[in-house]
């Protein structure tokens, strides 16, 4: 039986395929389709909530300011209210959410590259069937 100092070492480094290690509810956060698309797109530069909008085709106002709350009590967006009349709010990156935006720009050019090879194998498997 592990010690509890194992443990601990062994829930600092992560394991994706145990089912209560933390890691699993950051994958969780991470592959939220909208989170796929948020995080990449805040990488240049700070963005208000309405550019967000445009530039994130078919997500709703409800489900960007759902996934931007997530993505920020997770610490991977900071909000800035720039306290202005009209009211000015900018999202843009965390240092631990711009490591992560390499990954996920990498995710999102690998779905563009390969969505016409993944249609013609659903395709195939629908002709099997």
């Amino acid at each position: 039986m592990p010690s509890k100092k194992s443990s601990v070492v062994a829930d600092a480094a992560g394991d994706v395929w145990n089912a209560g290690c933390p890691s699993r509810r950051v994958l969780e956060l991470v592959a939220n389709k909208w989170a796929l698309l948020i995080v990449p797109l805040l990488r240049g530069k700070p963005r208000r909530n309405n550019e967000l909008l445009r530039k994130v085709g078919g997500i709703s106002q409800k489900m960007l300011t759902q996934t931007l709350r997530e993505l920020e009590q997770n610490g991977l967006v900071l909000r800035e209210d720039l306290r202005t009349v009209p009211p000015h709010v900018e999202y843009r990156l965390s240092p631990l959410g711009l490591s992560l935006s390499r990954t996920l720009m990498a995710v999102d050019r690998w779905a563009e590259a390969n969505h016409a090879r993944i249609d013609a194998a659903q395709q195939a498997a629908r002709a099997r069937a």
